[in-house]
């Protein structure tokens, strides 16, 4: 069975893109993603807000107000030597596609930094932009998006290797976001990031972290969307991320129009071993399919793809419980 598969201008032998977290923050545990059989890896992100924190408590706790901007660039830079070494160490490591990764809420000094990741050995750069729009009185919506195409533009001048962008699923219209990446550069799209998780502790009365991982009940929202936009949107590869637990999983997003998969909540539960046995599933119904190569099914069930685009709209879900046949269930 042929693998391989083309993302974002990479050629990765499978499928199977280990996401950013903390599983891949040592280069001895990419290594261990790469044995398992992960056709690419993405490091745990280069974070801004950690970043500014850090410099904002250091600045704080100095009787000098005059050494805050040494401080704050001596922390930023730190940070950036320690990411550079993660990234030569596991390129030293491993021969798979080793993805940097920057997550950020603005523009500014990132533009340098994705310079420095490149020259460091990244083969291509992930941009997480997160922003959540909370502003009652702010009625301009559209900045959030220029946000993110701000950013873009910037880290597409500075570098010439693959720029990808990970986005939330809090659009009203994610194709259309899509859309404006991709004129702006973009050479993929990672469908969805997965943001923190707020809780209530009722007895403690505090407001406390939520679910951790993703479950299989998150995969539907994601293969909606990896359907609508790679049958709405071409010549942008798009990664199917949250809710991917199992070579089924796997499966449904290639159908969907997916040329890569990230995981993340099935490694840290199940270990790098979840790997082949996910890759043992898809060569099982390659096989039963008949399929030879990816090529010949990856987009088969995309809104382009499939016979009755309308399965993808909300409309469905009333015709559901319209049908006769499922009114008993």
């Amino acid at each position: 069975m042929n693998m391989k598969t083309e993302y974002a201008g990479l050629t990765l032998r499978n499928p199977l893109i280990v996401g950013s977290s903390g599983l891949t923050n040592q280069a001895k545990r990419n290594k261990a993603h790469e044995e398992a059989g992960a056709g690419a890896v993405v490091l745990k992100s280069l974070f801004e807000e950690q970043i500014e924190m850090q410099s904002g408590t250091l600045v704080h706790a100095s009787d000098f107000p005059e050494a805050a901007d040494y401080v704050a660039s001596y922390v930023k830079a730190n940070q950036l030597e320690k990411y550079i070494a993660l990234i030569e160490e596991t390129k030293a490591l491993c021969h798979i596609p080793v993805i940097a990764s920057i997550n950020c809420c603005r523009a500014g000094t990132w533009v340098e930094y994705a310079s420095r990741l490149e020259k460091a050995g990244a083969d291509a750069l992930e941009l997480n932009v997160f922003y959540l729009h909370t502003d009652p009185n702010d009625t301009r919506s559209g900045d959030v998006t220029d946000l993110y195409t701000t950013i873009l533009r910037g880290v597409k001048k500075a570098v010439s290797i693959p720029v990808i962008m990970k986005i939330g699923k809090n659009f009203s219209n994610i194709p259309a976001l899509v859309s404006r990446l991709k004129a702006a550069g973009a050479d993929g799209v990672v469908l969805f990031n997965r943001y923190y998780q707020p809780d209530i502790d009722i007895n403690r009365q505090q407001i406390v972290s939520g679910k951790v991982f993703s479950s299989h009940s998150d995969l539907s929202d994601t293969l909606r969307w990896t359907a609508l936009t790679a049958g709405k949107v071409q010549g942008i590869s798009v990664a199917s991320s949250t809710g991917v637990h199992d070579g089924e999983d796997v499966v449904k997003c290639l159908l969907a129009g997916a040329s890569a998969v990230q995981l993340c909540s099935t490694v840290y539960m199940h270990g790098p071993e979840i790997i082949p046995q996910m890759l043992t599933r898809l060569e099982e119904w390659m096989m039963q399919n008949k399929y030879l190569s990816l090529k010949e099914f990856i987009g088969k069930l995309s809104f382009a793809g499939t016979g009755n685009p309308s399965f993808y709209e909300r409309a469905q879900f009333m015709k559901y419980f319209s049908d006769p046949e499922h009114t008993n269930d």
